[in-house]
């Protein structure tokens, strides 16, 4: 019999040790390619600081503050009861007896275990996705584009939206050299994307958008980005979020029928991530708008649209649930991509139940409609009124630009980082806006992202904040960084700035009529 002591003290000599198969020189290279800003170097500091605060470390502040990443529960935001009550259902069928349960929570939780297997949500489900819920999608897109045709067959159950994306792009990325596939992305972009892309080894395009003009898409930038990458790559794939992220901006429906009319033209698959949270600014479909261009249109561009039950009035990020919906794809594709999706087995059941809840919400003749309108508007309320508050407050401090932040939950500020200052972080290695945000951190226990994590225009600087915290916290963060940029400005010796309509940077010094 070999003991677990002998063993220790025979391979307890470093002579005998062999070397690791899996080092940091072995390790896949697009594996340390990949870069993920949202979770980056910031974030572990503040991990850091927040346990040293709980071990009685002292610092300038009591708390941590995480506007660096959009967890609506997280901050604070209070989940909606009827999501709850149905999957507490689903995954508890004891408590289909109980009267504590409304009547219209019980009978979706019965309809989505009547299609699990041995009716319950342990059970894998098909890898597209549970059959029922899929349907249900259908409808709402359906509904929510009044009238223009979603077939379920088309729909794909997630593991939140970045699992659809992922497998889309799988499918498309090809070639090598000059024919290797090319990617349009958007920057600033959520770095979902081009950590994707580093891992897949696709070529990534960038595209800029136009934030004189509110974050706007420029079908010029476009075409530009496109020639360009033509050169030494085979553009594919043009990515879209919408709206923005980490910009918060809304596309107006002119824009999203010239990127529409350029993505036929030029005969690129459209992925197009849908994170609308709110109802503070006209939103529109690119599924119906590519349906009100036209059949030439509508039964031609390829278009993957991706959604969450992390990014609405529900903010559920844990239970990780999503869907995509794909036009126009080659029937054997969808075979290959349903293939794809079969080697994941399938995504979180309790996740696609959440989402079902999400499609079909209470009707206004059913017991739960009034609860549930009344936490939903006030949700939605309070999103409108806290970006109203980030954009009002920001934009009162010299030096700091904030766009409107239109139909997401989050802000992306461009600060005006004095040439001190710039020079320190380049001694140090650092982007400047690095810099500025491990600073904020460090001496108002605020955490938010440098704009360098997100791209950026050269020569511009921004951080990426969430509107999520309470109105009360927000407002606490919000002057807390009105102090913080003032001091930070002072430090380094320079006239108070402004930022002009064109984002770049002048002194605001008297300057002669």
């Amino acid at each position: 019999m070999f003991h677990t002591a002998e063993a220790t003290v025979e391979t307890s000599d470093p002579a005998r040790m062999r070397e690791k198969t899996l080092t940091m020189a072995t390790l896949n290279p697009q594996v340390k390619a990949v870069e993920y800003a949202v979770r980056g170097p910031i974030v572990i500091k503040a991990g850091d600081i927040e346990r040293g605060l709980q071990q009685g470390v002292k610092q300038p502040f009591t708390e941590v503050i995480k506007a660096n990443i959009g967890d609506a529960h997280a901050m604070g935001q209070q989940p909606i009861t009827f999501v709850r009550q149905v999957v507490a259902l689903c995954c508890f069928p004891e408590l289909l007896d109980s009267p504590t349960f409304p009547d219209d929570a019980k009978q979706r939780a019965q309809r989505i275990l009547q299609d699990c297997g041995g009716r319950s949500l342990g059970s894998y489900s098909a890898s597209q996705g549970v059959e029922c819920v899929r349907k249900d999608i259908a409808d709402y897109i359906t509904h929510r584009d009044q009238g223009v045709p979603s077939d379920w067959n088309n729909i794909y159950l997630t593991t939140g939206a970045s699992d659809g994306i992922m497998s889309i792009l799988k499918l498309l990325v090809s070639g090598q050299g000059r024919s290797r596939t090319g990617v349009m992305i958007p920057i600033p972009q959520y770095p979902l994307y081009s950590a994707a892309i580093s891992e897949l080894e696709a070529v990534r395009i960038n595209y800029y958008l136009d934030e004189a003009n509110c974050w706007a898409l420029d079908i010029e930038e476009l075409q530009r980005a496109y020639l360009t990458a033509k050169e030494h790559c085979q553009p594919k794939v043009l990515c879209i979020i919408n709206p923005g992220n980490p910009t918060g901006q809304v596309q107006s429906k002119k824009c999203i029928e010239e990127v529409l009319h350029f993505a036929y033209e030029e005969n690129l698959f459209v992925m197009y991530h849908d994170l609308k949270i709110s109802n503070y600014c006209q939103f529109h479909s690119f599924k119906k708008v590519l349906y009100e261009m036209g059949p030439e249109y509508f039964n031609n561009v390829e278009l993957a649209s991706f959604h969450s039950t992390s990014k609405g009035y529900t903010g559920e990020c844990g239970f990780r649930g999503g869907y995509m919906e794909v036009l126009n794809m080659d029937t054997q594709v969808m075979a290959q991509l349903v293939k794809l999706l079969s080697v994941r087995l399938c995504p979180p059941v309790s996740g696609q139940a959440a989402m079902d809840v999400i499609v079909n919400p209470p009707r206004e003749h059913e017991p739960s409609y009034a609860q549930f309108t009344k936490e939903k508007s006030s949700v939605l309320d309070a999103l409108a009124h806290k970006a109203s508050l980030t954009e009002q407050i920001l934009n009162s401090v010299p030096g700091i630009k904030c766009n409107p932040v239109q139909g997401a939950m989050y802000a992306f500020p461009q600060i005006f980082i004095p040439p001190p200052a710039i020079q320190e972080a380049q001694s140090l290695s650092m982007a400047p806006d690095m810099l500025y945000c491990l600073k904020l951190l460090e001496e108002t226990g605020i955490c938010v992202v440098p704009g360098s994590g997100f791209g950026q225009k050269e020569g511009t600087y921004h951080f990426r904040m969430t509107i999520l915290p309470s109105p009360e916290k927000l407002k606490v963060l919000l002057e807390k960084l009105k102090e913080f940029h003032l001091r930070f400005l002072e430090e380094y010796s320079q006239p108070e700035p402004q930022i002009t309509s064109q984002g770049q940077h002048r002194e605001m010094s008297k300057q002669p009529d």
